[in-house]
């Protein structure tokens, strides 16, 4: 599904509609990277023989964390709806 945006062309940077969807676009692509070089990552690993002292595990966990820490923050700071 798109993204549905109700105002004109040209917004001012300042709106804070504006700065949500900028937010969710930051998020998107680090998700997109995220998910790109960590799927890479574990499988190139997984055709090589692991080595014992992998940081890879920890890594993800450290890289998804902070993933989730920046979704806590575009959702917590969405703007109120105008009635």
């Amino acid at each position: 599904m798109p993204i549905r945006w109700y105002s004109p062309a040209g917004t001012d940077p300042n709106d804070p509609t504006y700065r949500h969807f900028e937010r969710i676009v930051n998020f998107c692509l680090h998700a997109g990277v995220f998910a790109a070089v960590n799927s890479g990552a574990w499988f190139v690993q997984q055709i090589r023989h692991p080595l014992p002292d992998s940081y890879l595990p920890m890594i993800s966990g450290v890289w998804g964390a902070v993933l989730a820490v920046q979704l806590f923050v575009v959702i917590r700071q969405r703007p109120v709806p105008a009635n």
